[in-house]
């Protein structure tokens, strides 16, 4: 029976606490068609010594293993690299430090193979505490059999998590020819996912098929300061832009709805910050772009007027 190539490319910073959890389940797929491209971004401990142990591993089982080391310079940029070698007919880019389940490329390639029309389709999954050992679904929500993600995704009101979702190779080409995605150190997800979700229904399996570790050194999980969110939501704003330039969408009201929800989320961390010039200036941009609720006019007037 013939198995279409399923290609995985995961980059990897810093992965020696992790990535022989992540090889592991690699290796445990019950798809067997497989092409992984790792590429090793610039990482300073043990994470190539565990990569050479595991070639042999790699071609014993039959996966078609691809090794890349550059100078560090991001997730979007080590993945761009990737993207320029995949030859797979299905696509998925996990994290170094998370866990696929054994079935979830398996289960995900029946998906698409049966249901032509969609152009991708995603999973649950799991978050995981190392320490507490607590198990937390990553969406419990009850929307995420919805098909048309477009603009949930653009105002995060469903999840971009990239180990849960698979695209069929001939869509990506199809939003980028050239198969570059806008490099940004605020993330690779969206670039993909954004474009590829206003082109195409995205299917849903209500299992958890993907575990994210939560651990201590996370970038991810690190808790930041309100400057640093704002800071992040400035990146973020700048991806969704970018990444819109690609979909199918009417730009100049998807432009203003996704400067607007920047604007609201900023405007609660800069309440945090002893600064009112710029929490005027994020409230001027939020009146710009849309009505502030009265919530929020009562918030400002009472950070600049009364403390």
């Amino acid at each position: 029976m013939y198995k279409p190539l399923v290609s995985i490319i995961t980059p990897c910073y810093n992965g020696e606490k992790c990535v022989k959890r992540y090889f592991e389940s690699i290796l445990a797929q019950t798809y067997v068609n497989l092409e992984l491209i790792f590429i090793n971004d610039g990482s300073e401990d043990k994470t190539e010594e565990i990569v050479f142990l595991y070639q042999q591993k790699f071609k014993e089982k039959g996966v078609s293993f691809k090794y890349l080391k550059q100078k560090n310079a991001g997730q979007a940029a080590a993945l761009n690299r990737g993207l320029k070698l995949f030859t797979g007919e299905y696509l998925i880019w996990p994290d170094s430090d998370d866990v696929l389940a054994p079935d979830s490329i398996e289960k995900k390639v029946l998906f698409l193979e049966k249901y032509q029309e969609y152009g991708m389709v995603r999973s649950n999954g799991f978050y995981y505490n190392e320490v507490t050992k607590e198990k937390k679904r990553i969406s419990e929500k009850g929307s995420n059999s919805k098909e048309d993600i477009f603009e949930d995704l653009i105002l995060l009101k469903t999840y971009g998590c990239c180990g849960c979702y698979m695209i069929r190779a001939s869509l990506l080409k199809s939003i980028y020819p050239k198969l570059d995605i806008y490099e940004s150190r605020y993330g690779q997800n969206w670039q993909i996912l954004l474009p590829a979700a206003s082109k195409t229904k995205c299917g849903y399996i209500d299992e958890d098929l993907y575990i994210v570790y939560e651990h201590d050194d996370s970038h991810s999980r690190r808790k930041h300061s309100s400057q640093d969110e704002i800071d992040r939501w400035n990146g973020f704003t700048d991806i969704l832009l970018e990444a819109i330039q690609h979909s199918d969408c009417d730009q100049e009201s998807i432009k203003k709805a996704i400067h607007k929800n920047c604007a609201e989320n900023q405007f609660y961390y800069a309440l945090g910050i002893k600064d009112k010039k710029k929490l005027k200036e994020i409230f001027r941009k939020l009146r710009y772009y849309g009505q502030p609720t009265l919530k929020e006019y009562l918030l400002y007037l009472k950070y600049m007027y009364v403390r």
